[in-house]
């Protein structure tokens, strides 16, 4: 029994040192661009529209979207480490040894997760530095804050993982992050605060899910959210337990794994 407890622990650790050396190791690609691209926001939203749209909630409109766009980094790169990886496992054909390995499912799956949280996390650090030159920011919860980031870098990589297991080409790999990440991402309140919106487009917009951790996220840090923080965060945590189940019923199944 304890050498079976030994072995899972090594090979935990061997599948989050790999996924971490992997995107750290490339930093020039993996790290650096999101910290630059947020930059562009800031300046933009900052210099010259922000000064124009005022206020927002109460709040200096560049100071209201930089939680927003500090968990969209957040998102997209959790999303992306997690299903360019998995997927150039399979595409190189080593999978069959991560496989065939004696560690079991979840301990695949953790470690996997594991590096796409990693990297999520070290992109909105990055990001949330950069956010420092252009405004004032402070931590109203500091368990709402850490928990957000947590459940949500956790969803998205077990989201990539899914798109990695079903992908057959390095094409599938970008169909979701462009055609539903990105438009979810970008209705999800980042920007505005979807009280403004009319009472259609409002009620349309509780059925995504990115607008319950922009709000959750933004209250962490300013105190403000147009969602009820706890229907926010249950919302969270039940769809990481059911992506959760799926992934794993994936692995247990072989699907989209053995040919």
């Amino acid at each position: 029994m304890q050498s079976l407890k030994k072995t899972q622990w090594i090979g935990l650790k061997t599948i989050i040192r790999k996924e971490i050396t992997r995107f750290s190791r490339i930093w020039m690609q993996t790290l650096l661009p999101p910290a630059i691209t947020m930059s562009l926001y800031f300046i933009l939203f900052s210099t010259i529209l922000g000064p124009r749209i005022g206020e927002m909630a109460g709040f200096d409109y560049i100071q209201f979207i930089a939680p927003g766009i500090i968990m969209m980094s957040v998102i997209t790169n959790s999303y992306s480490n997690v299903v360019s990886s998995f997927f150039g496992a399979k595409f190189q054909r080593h999978i069959e040894e991560i496989l065939v390995a004696p560690v079991s499912n979840e301990i695949i799956l953790l470690g996997y997760v594991v590096g796409g949280v990693c990297r999520g996390i070290a992109i909105g650090f990055l990001v949330t530095l950069v956010a420092l030159f252009f405004t004032d920011l402070s931590i109203h919860s500091y368990t709402v804050t850490f928990a957000v980031v947590l459940l949500t870098s956790t969803l998205f990589s077990l989201c990539g993982f899914l798109n990695a297991v079903f992908a057959r080409s390095f094409d599938d790999i970008s169909i979701v992050p462009t055609f539903i990440l990105a438009p979810m991402t970008y209705l999800g309140g980042v920007f505005y605060s979807v009280d403004l919106l009319p009472s259609f487009w409002y009620q349309v917009s509780l059925f995504n899910p990115i607008l319950y951790m922009v709000n959750a996220f933004r209250y962490g840090m300013l105190g403000h959210s147009d969602i009820n923080v706890t229907y926010a965060l249950l919302a969270i945590i039940t769809f990481v337990v059911l992506l959760t189940i799926i992934c794993l019923d994936i692995l247990k199944r072989g699907t989209g794994l053995r040919t």
